[in-house]
C-alpha cells in the first residue's frame, strides 16, 4: 500500500513538475491536490501515521534501554582480573 501511494504521488509531483500544459493545467492539478488535502479521511490518515510512528518510537526506545541495561548486568557481573586486563591491551 505504502509502495502504491508514493508512486501515485510521485507520478502527480512530476507530472505538475514537467506538465507542458500551461498554467491553466497547473492550477486545475493545484487546486485538486489542495482539496484532497482537506480531506477528513486524508487528515485521519496523517493522524493514524504520527500515532505509528510514536509507537514505534516508543518501541525501539524500550528496547534499546533494555538491551543497555542488560549489558551493563554483564559488564557488572563479569570482572576482569587485572593480569587478563593487561594482556589484551599489549
Amino acid at each position: 500500500m505504502k509502495f502504491k501511494t508514493g508512486l501515485t504521488v510521485g507520478v502527480v509531483v512530476g507530472y505538475v513538475l514537467g506538465a507542458r500544459a500551461g498554467r491553466d493545467r497547473y492550477e486545475q492539478i493545484k487546486r485538486a491536490s489542495v482539496a484532497a488535502s482537506r480531506h477528513p479521511a486524508v487528515g485521519q490518515l496523517g493522524r493514524q501515521a504520527t500515532g505509528l510512528t510514536d509507537l514505534v518510537r516508543t518501541g525501539i526506545a524500550g528496547g534499546l534501554e533494555a538491551g543497555s541495561r542488560g549489558l551493563r548486568v554483564v559488564a557488572e557481573t563479569t570482572p576482569e582480573a587485572p593480569e587478563q586486563i593487561s594482556a589484551t591491551r599489549r
